[in-house]
């Protein structure tokens, strides 16, 4: 079984300092940060290529839905969470039930989520 310091996840986020901050992080829980990725396609390229556990998804990415990452990291079976300052508001209706961190957040809350999503994998 997985655990928090054994994880990579794929961050992905086009805000810097969001980005700067989640990845500062998943680096205090122990995690090893992949990504991040800023741009649909970039995403889209790790979510289908690179060894990861998990992924931490902004809703929407440059004014783009992320929902063809939340996708394809689900065919390859790849947990995923939405980060989002909306909570579940702009969830698609297929990705409804997803799990949701609330933006903004703090590392005990990532660490929840990223928790919940390990134990999907169990």
């Amino acid at each position: 079984m997985k655990t928090l310091s054994s994880l990579k996840v794929l961050v992905v986020e086009d805000e810097a300092l969001v980005s700067m901050l989640v990845e500062d992080m998943l680096t205090d829980l122990g995690c090893t940060v992949v990504g991040p990725a800023a741009e649909i396609e970039e995403a889209l390229k790790l979510a289908g290529s690179a060894d990861i556990d998990a992924a931490l998804l902004d809703v929407n990415l440059g004014g783009r839905p992320i929902f063809p990452v939340a996708d394809a990291l689900r065919s390859r079976g790849v947990p995923f969470a939405f980060a989002s300052g909306y909570g579940e508001a702009g969830i698609s209706e297929d990705h409804k039930g997803s799990a949701v961190l609330q933006k903004p957040f703090r590392e005990a809350d990532l660490r929840r989520v990223l928790e919940g999503l390990v134990a999907q994998t169990a």
